[in-house]
């Protein structure tokens, strides 16, 4: 049976005044396993995660304050009355097998 590979998906958050930015999604049980997003030199804050290919909900914690990620163009509603950001993180296209001539 061919195991399912991830794919690396980049999260940002530009906002150099920050304190402490965390990535908050369905895939980390939303605030129980988020995961911070590290300061780059630009000011911008980064994390990198490997997912298998699906459609995740998700959104920034920044200070403590929930936020939207201003990037992302798809939505999704929440059951507070508000919208998650949507990643899809799409399967991986299949290699054609050559065939012998």
């Amino acid at each position: 049976m061919a195991s399912i590979t991830g794919k690396k998906v980049s999260f940002e958050w530009k906002g150099p005044g920050a304190r402490e930015v965390l990535l908050a999604a369905d895939f980390t049980q939303w605030q129980l396993r988020a995961i911070p997003l590290v300061r780059q030199r630009t000011g911008s804050w980064k994390a990198t995660v490997t997912l298998p290919p699906g459609r995740y909900q998700y959104r920034f914690l920044v200070d403590g304050v929930w936020c939207d990620d201003p990037e992302c163009t798809q939505r999704a509603p929440n059951e507070f009355g508000g919208e998650n950001c949507v990643k899809t993180v799409p399967a991986a296209a299949a290699r054609k097998k050559s065939r012998p001539s």
